[in-house]
């Protein structure tokens, strides 16, 4: 018999969070409001570090255009980016009509790399200091945290914003705290297939009370006063005033009370997704045809990237077409920014300039990595691949 297909990724969800959606439904109130404080305050909570205030978005994306203009940029500024992200991490500079700066990753790895920061901040026209480099956004990928001392150290000698993408990155926790905690503003993703899910929607964590009031009223179309609390609070409920040009970026209760009971079970479901790692590195790391992926103590192993090594008998392509033949979901995190039309076309890019990018593109597939995947549904992804023949097929 066929078995059934293996989807890349799935959600955990289980009675709890039918029950706290169903909970949102009977009260009444759908719109940001009870559960999405509440959200916040349990997530800040969570992260556990000293004066952290966190605020709920729609989506991560938002949160990272929301988080770049609370931090002053704006028309002609630069923010610098990796080229090895998802396409929101640069799109939120252009939206301000900022110019992103793209970076190479790291020799053999794929966060951001601290002396190609460097390097692109020197290459700027003007210098550095006449450069126009107004931030910084290092992404976490796959969950593992970037070098963040080195990093902040690169960023404060220029007097550069630092906001952290942790889309990938909840709960990765360093010996100085949470990913997301350990700069300027750092920014969660609960997309579907994120550690922890509200099908849609993100937090942004910031310390400076100043900066969080601004991103109060940006999240809210500009206005002064929330709607929940113009509905119970006990000053009239119909006046507010709007205070600057905001978006419209509001949780909704309805996926807050779903991210609630998430975050009750933020560890249970990073234990799941480490125990399928571990055995994905234990299968894959005495093959000399591939690489594992690097990790650490901190690796919230939301994905898992299988490299391909130089010179082995087997393409990331034909991989993938293999995987897929039998069932199984496969991605490719991520095809470089500088790769993309419409960057490479505005910023006027090259291949060339990111090698080591380049490099992890065409060597990389990601394996379904997921809490809930079954011992037998680990190992048919693990035999798929380790029975791989150079002509595609699988033993």
């Amino acid at each position: 018999m066929t078995p059934p297909p293996l989807p890349f990724a799935r959600p955990f969800i289980g009675p709890e969070e039918e029950e706290a959606v169903l909970r949102v439904l009977r009260s009444g109130w759908l719109t940001t409001g009870r559960e999405a404080l509440a959200f916040e305050e349990e997530f800040a909570a969570f992260l556990g570090a000293p004066g952290l205030r966190c605020l709920a978005v729609n989506s991560s994306s938002a949160g990272l255009c929301l988080s770049l203009a609370a931090c002053g940029v704006g028309p002609g500024d630069k923010v610098l980016v990796p080229t090895y992200t998802f396409t929101a991490t640069a799109e939120a500079a252009c939206h301000l009509g900022a110019e992103p700066v793209f970076v190479d990753c790291a020799p053999g790895g794929f966060n951001i790399d601290v002396d190609a920061i460097e390097r692109a901040l020197a290459a700027l026209p003007g210098g550095r200091a006449k450069a126009g480099a107004k931030a910084l956004i290092p992404v976490h990928f796959g969950g593992l945290p970037c070098d963040m001392d080195a990093i902040n150290a690169a960023a404060a000698k220029v007097g550069l914003r630092v906001i952290e993408d942790a889309a990938h990155a909840f709960p990765s926790l360093t010996s100085r705290g949470y990913a997301g905690t350990l700069a300027d503003v750092g920014v969660f993703s609960f997309y579907a297939t994120k550690p922890i899910t509200t099908g849609e929607g993100g937090m942004i964590a910031v310390r400076d009370e100043r900066m969080a009031q601004t991103l109060c009223r940006l999240r809210s179309q500009g206005i002064d006063r929330s709607v929940w609390n113009r509905y119970t609070d006990s000053r009239a409920s119909w006046y507010y005033e709007v205070t600057c040009l905001g978006w419209k970026c509001n949780l909704p209760d309805l996926l807050a009370a779903l991210g609630r009971a998430q975050l009750r079970r933020a560890s249970a479901l990073l234990a799941l997704r480490r125990s399928i790692a571990a055995r994905y590195d234990r299968a894959f790391a005495g093959d000399e045809r591939f690489e594992v992926p690097p990790t650490g103590p901190a690796d919230a192993r939301h994905l898992y990237p299988l490299r391909i090594r130089q010179g082995a008998a087997l393409s990331r392509d034909t991989l993938a077409a293999a995987l897929q033949r039998a069932g199984i979901g496969v991605s490719v995190h991520f095809i470089p920014l500088h790769m993309m039309p419409f960057y490479k076309n505005r910023c006027g890019l090259h291949d060339e300039d990111f090698p080591e990018a380049l490099s992890a593109y065409k060597r990389t597939l990601s394996l379904p990595i997921w809490p809930g995947m079954t011992n037998e549904q680990v190992e048919r992804v693990t035999e798929t691949v380790l029975n791989m023949q150079p002509g595609g097929v699988s033993t």
